[in-house]
């Protein structure tokens, strides 16, 4: 909590992201929901991640140069204004036409996953500058959780009101009115201004130059593909409502507690992340939970009732969650400030587009082998994909986070440009 007590412009985020989050986790719930309504189509519910990932690339990369280049809260207000937007459309389709279009759901969706990650890759950009070196590893821990705990209430929430309702419409409203909380704390922060060089680049170099850091810092890409394998093989949440309605007989309120059960876990990692603030080899922590990650998923493809697999996948959301505040810990640190936005870009897209791909994996290999079949193959997947990035990674399981702090603090002496 001393990041929330010593900071201003943190504890400002932190209410932001706390009433921002549960309207963003309930309409999670209430896209793929919608879509198998209409369709009942695994598959078509996994194609959302496909038309996700195109404006989440763009916006995040255009996104992150932009954020290297002038006052970051700007672009943290238009990201507000962009799901306000988008939202509403969405709630005036669903409320004119009880069984709208799935191409025009599937392409808001994707429009709103682009609002959703600029407000991500702005926020990752801004919080290392408010909290410097020595609270940068409490307050990512905090954040984290934070996103976890709204993940919690969020998804149970939706599923619920989605039966209140009789229909996701009105979730759509609640996301929307959400999001005013986080333009508000956009118009209330202070200056954020990147440590910048004179001059700038063409957006196009500046992108490039952005994207050779990342390359370039084997740590840092090692921990971004690891997440990556995590994600595309062992993140079945596109399942989520397949399983809940057609395997455990559940319905809109167990689809939420398949969500929130990931959620849980990961609130609860971070609550008991305190030994991370002292363990020097992060991105070792970080293999661990990743097979830990895999061998749960897998489990749960194993089994028929909805609670066996619901601590499943909490235990799965633990191993996640200290995965996620080593990774986050490895990027920040290893970063200079002025590739802050454009490396907070990147880590957007993978920790966003890791789960799009995943929809698209599990949907599609559950409209071959089915839904249970598709999460135990992803598990496995996930289990193998670990020892490939190691191999290919060595750096990952090297990196030495003492060593890092210490350049950052360095860096941290000089003023903003």
């Amino acid at each position: 909590m001393t990041p929330v007590r010593v900071s201003r412009e943190f504890r400002l985020l932190a209410v932001g992201q706390l009433v921002s989050g549960f309207g963003t986790q309930a309409a999670l719930v209430a896209l793929p929901f919608q879509i198998y309504v209409i369709s009942h189509s695994a598959a078509l519910v996994g194609l959302l991640g496909l038309f996700e990932l195109g404006p989440m690339i763009v916006v995040s990369l255009v996104g992150g140069a932009v954020l290297d280049r002038r006052d970051r809260r700007p672009v943290l207000a238009a990201a507000q204004l962009g799901v306000i937007a988008v939202t509403g459309g969405l709630f005036a389709l669903s409320l004119l036409d009880a069984h709208p279009p799935v191409l025009a759901i599937l392409a808001l969706g994707g429009i709103l996953a682009g609002g959703s990650a600029l407000d991500g890759v702005a926020r990752g950009a801004i919080i290392p500058g408010v909290l410097g070196p020595d609270l940068l590893r409490q307050g990512l821990a905090f954040n984290y959780g934070l996103g976890q705990a709204t993940g919690i209430v969020g998804p149970g929430l939706g599923g619920i009101l989605i039966g209140v309702f009789g229909g996701v419409a009105w979730i759509y409203v609640i996301n929307a009115a959400s999001c005013v909380a986080m333009l508000a704390v956009a118009l209330a922060l202070g200056p954020q201004l990147p440590h910048v060089r004179e001059g700038h680049d063409s957006l196009g170099r500046s992108i490039a130059e952005g994207l050779r850091f990342v390359a370039s810092h084997r740590a840092l890409a090692g921990s971004f593909v690891i997440d990556i394998n995590a994600m595309l093989f062992g993140m079945p949440r596109a399942l989520f409502a397949v399983l809940a309605l057609r395997v455990y007989h559940a319905g809109a309120g167990g689809t939420g507690l398949l969500y929130s059960a990931i959620a849980l876990g990961g609130t609860v990692a971070v609550l008991g992340s305190g030994w991370v603030q002292h363990v020097n080899r992060l991105g070792r922590v970080t293999a661990v939970m990743v097979l830990l990650w895999g061998l749960a998923i897998g489990g749960a493809g194993l089994v028929r009732s909805i609670w066996p697999a619901a601590a499943l996948f909490t235990f799965a959301g633990w191993a996640d969650g200290l995965s996620a505040v080593c990774r986050g810990v490895i990027s920040q640190t290893v970063t200079p400030d002025r590739m802050r936005g454009r490396m907070s870009s990147v880590f957007s897209l993978v920790v966003t587009s890791g789960p799009r791909l995943g929809d698209i994996e599990s949907g599609l290999v559950a409209g071959l082998v089915g839904p249970l079949n598709s999460v135990l193959v992803g598990g496995l997947g996930c289990v193998l994909g670990v020892g490939l990035t190691l191999l290919a990674f060595p750096q990952l399981a090297a990196y030495e986070a003492d060593v890092e702090v210490a350049r950052m603090r360095r860096e941290a002496v000089g003023p903003p440009v």
